[in-house]
């Protein structure tokens, strides 16, 4: 299962590089527009999402990550966003290729941003944290399909199998 997860954090930041690459060609306007989605715009969708995986994977390090909020904004700057996301990206690969196996079958500690103390299996901490960018990675497709940005293919498969 460890191998997965180390296929999920790399399918990740391809993912993410394919989705910046195709935000970085829209006008900025088009970028900030509130589209009318959970978060509004792109941008502020970019910033929840790297918001949250700082958050998960600050616990997973046992190095926990302070937010305000989930609307929180990281970086208003488009291009500052991009790096803060990809030195994320490298952090979160090189984290879950650190994790012993045995570790993803043992209870995570963590308190909420509520101040709830609970105790999560690691390897479902991981799964919730990967489904979470998916999950936020296809709002933003859809959001780019609103835009003359055509949005990229983020399947899985072309990950693992690129042409």
């Amino acid at each position: 299962m460890q191998s997965q997860f180390a296929t999920f954090a790399r399918y990740n930041a391809w993912a993410n590089r394919r989705l910046y690459d195709a935000c970085a060609l829209l006008p900025e306007a088009a970028y900030r527009e509130d589209r009318r989605a959970f978060f509004g715009s792109i941008h502020r969708t970019l910033n929840h999402l790297l918001l949250v995986d700082r958050l998960w994977f600050g616990r997973v390090a046992e190095s926990p990550y302070p937010v305000e909020s989930l609307d929180q904004i990281l970086y208003d700057n488009r291009s500052e966003l991009r790096c803060a996301r990809e030195d994320e990206d490298a952090k979160i690969i090189a984290l879950v290729d650190g994790i012993a196996p045995r570790r993803l079958d043992e209870d995570l500690r963590y308190t909420t941003m509520e101040g709830e103390k609970r105790r999560t299996l690691l390897s479902l901490i991981l799964a919730n944290a990967f489904n979470h960018q998916t999950h936020h990675r296809g709002q933003i497709h859809a959001l780019l399909s609103q835009t003359r940005q055509d949005p990229p293919s983020l399947d899985m498969i072309a990950f693992l199998h690129p042409v």
